[in-house]
């Protein structure tokens, strides 16, 4: 199968054909996606609530994120992926930015994720510049959930809806390949998937974007957590990975394992 590449996402988004994006923080899991036909994994900082066990993921850093990106490409052949810059390791200076997208990208990943919108144009367009493909975020931006005054949807008002706008043709002007818009009411991400020549992908912002981008661990319902509005459980893996666990517990209790069947002679 073709390998994915921006160029592929391009060709899709002008030939009406939906991308499938999905997070992965681990060989098996990329694998797995992968050999499904997921179109892009990306390594989210959301590894830092979903792996870690922290309550946000501004405590993510780039120690945590690098082995974590090396497995994933690992365990990628056909699907793109893309490495997303934790909090404070882009943001502090252009200079820090190419320095850390670097570390990424030597690990063998396709490109880089950066939260922001006009604020990053100039930090995109150098990393664009010198040959790092970026994929852009914006609308609710999680690493400043604080400044939005907490995890919330974005664009609602007016004011709101326009910046976004002008926050998707500035990433567009600074040369990412695709852009990421979270929480954001419908309408407004179709105005932005109908503005933008770049592929739009959504994650809680509608039906009208180029494809969609979940959480593995929330769309697996892997984690016992109240998960926001839109995400859909296709499966509820961790209720059969306790059911597993306990049986085990219950059968080294009882003598029942190992049997015969699980034993050398």
């Amino acid at each position: 199968m073709e390998r994915v590449t921006p160029q592929y996402l391009i060709k899709k988004k002008k030939k009406g054909e939906k991308a499938v994006l999905l997070t992965a923080y681990d060989y098996i899991t990329a694998r797995i996606e992968d050999e499904a036909g997921i179109d892009v994994i990306l390594v989210g900082d959301s590894y830092g609530t979903t792996v870690l066990g922290y309550s946000s993921t501004l405590p993510v850093t780039m120690q945590d994120m690098l082995p974590v990106v090396g497995a994933v490409r690992r365990g990628a052949e056909r699907a793109m992926v893309i490495a997303d810059m934790p909090y404070m390791s882009y943001q502090q200076s252009i200079e820090y930015a190419i320095r850390n997208a670097g570390r990424f990208m030597r690990l063998g990943v396709d490109g880089v994720k950066l939260e922001g919108g006009l604020a990053m144009k100039d930090t995109i367009k150098k990393l664009v510049d010198i040959g790092i493909p970026v994929m852009g975020h914006i609308g609710m931006t999680p690493q400043s959930y604080k400044k939005f005054g907490g995890y919330r949807v974005r664009g609602k008002k007016n004011t709101e809806s326009l910046e976004l706008l002008t926050d998707a043709t500035a990433l567009e002007d600074a040369g990412v390949f695709s852009i990421i818009v979270e929480c954001v009411p419908e309408d407004v991400t179709r105005k932005i998937t109908e503005e933008v020549k770049v592929p739009v992908y959504g994650i809680g912002a509608g039906r009208y974007c180029d494809g969609q981008i979940l959480v593995v661990t929330d769309m697996l319902g892997l984690l016992s957590r109240e998960t926001p509005k839109f995400v859909k459980e296709y499966a509820h893996i961790g209720n059969e990975v306790k059911k597993a666990i306990s049986r085990y517990i219950e059968e080294v209790k009882q003598g029942i394992y190992p049997d015969e069947n699980h034993t050398y002679f």
